[in-house]
């Protein structure tokens, strides 16, 4: 059952605040993706704007990888969805992997960070691309920045597909 924001800690401790609200946001974008075809997943319902849920769970999926895996733990390993030659073939490539196939690897990427941060400090601390360090802490604070914001445009897509509001 996906978590509601009454779920989210509001009394615990900095990493539970955090967890739970990163895991809320994760749970808002799921919502907003459910009941969906695959079609619909892959409609840019507000022109100009090239975005889609399923670009957005594709995206999404990169960041999960790249700053828990790649820029946290220095794993060696390529994004899912995008390339240095092809940047944006998280919202473009919309065809290339089912849409199944898509939420898999998003949940596989989020089940990956939550045991990554299970097992470290807040203030363990990995880099950003330039090697500036920068903490566990910052990088979960980030991420519920970047589900926010993409979530907001989430909202907006799915209601301009079928009307659909809220979480």
């Amino acid at each position: 059952m996906p978590l509601t924001y009454a779920d989210v800690s509001r009394t615990g401790d900095e990493r539970e605040v955090l967890t739970t609200m990163l895991d809320w946001q994760r749970d808002t974008l799921a919502t907003k993706c459910d009941g969906l075809s695959d079609e619909q997943l892959m409609v840019r319902s507000c022109p100009p704007s090239t975005l889609s849920l399923l670009g957005l769970m594709r995206h999404l999926t990169d960041v999960e990888r790249w700053w828990f895996r790649i820029r946290f733990q220095h794993e060696e390993l390529p994004l899912r969805f995008s390339n240095d030659e092809r940047p944006d073939d998280d919202f473009d490539a919309l065809d290339s992997v089912p849409a199944q196939a898509v939420r898999d690897a998003w949940l596989e990427e989020c089940a990956m960070a939550r045991d990554i941060v299970a097992k470290h400090e807040l203030d363990d601390s990995g880099d950003r691309a330039d090697g500036t360090p920068v903490s566990l802490r910052w990088i979960l604070n980030h991420m519920v920045e970047e589900y926010s914001r993409h979530n907001g445009h989430a909202d907006l897509l799915r209601q301009a597909i079928d009307g659909a509001t809220g979480y």
